[in-house]
């Protein structure tokens, strides 16, 4: 129905399943602009969309969402996303906000690169070259904050709100704690020393 619907505004759509379809289909084309569901099918949609930051795409995205409260429309912006509807919502608000949201990405989309981490956000896990490891979902959340700013310092504020629910207290050794797990996960797949720290700071991917 929201296909039909955006056709009939000008729209050219192309609708994804699920997780795993979208993020097949932006490695052949990356859209304008994304519209993920936060329920899908296989997968969380802010894990899809943190796994789009982490290959590079930086297409806007809008989530549409039945939970409305602040922590879960904040965990949509801490994860990557652009804009936020909550359902049952006005059709004609969801076409403002997506042209708007057009308009302020129109730079051209690069390609993904292909030598970045592969986060796949069905099953939570990393790949490198065929080679994957199984995460945690707040390692998957804390390295896909790092995998999509590669080679720039990451705030250990940033990271603890990427990782965790807002407001959750978290300890400056459980942080340290989670990026030490992920070093040793990122060491079975061949990537040693991915992750460095820049102390008192943050943590960077190499």
């Amino acid at each position: 129905m929201l296909e039909r619907a955006l056709h009939s505004e000008g729209f050219d759509v192309s609708v994804a399943a699920d997780g795993a379809d979208l993020l097949a289909a932006a490695e052949r084309q990356v859209p304008d602009a994304f519209v993920i569901d936060i329920g899908l099918p296989d997968s969380d949609g802010r894990d899809v969309c943190q796994a789009l930051r982490a290959r590079g795409i930086d297409a806007p995205v809008l989530f549409l969402t039945a939970r409305g409260a602040l922590t879960d429309r904040l965990s949509g912006f801490h994860a990557g996303g652009d804009d936020y509807l909550v359902k049952p919502f006005a059709f004609k608000e969801l076409v403002v906000r997506l042209r708007a949201l057009i308009r302020r990405g129109a730079e051209p989309a690069e390609p993904p690169d292909e030598d970045r981490l592969r986060l796949d956000p069905a099953r939570h896990s990393v790949a490198v070259e065929g080679d994957d490891v199984a995460l945690t979902p707040t390692e998957y959340r804390l390295l896909a904050a790092l995998a999509a700013r590669p080679r720039e310092v990451v705030r250990r504020a940033e990271l603890v709100a990427a990782g965790w629910p807002d407001g959750a207290i978290v300890h400056d050794n459980t942080l340290d704690a989670y990026v030490a797990r992920l070093r040793r996960k990122l060491r079975e797949i061949g990537r040693e020393g991915a992750i460095a720290t820049a102390h008192g700071v943050g943590y960077r991917l190499e």
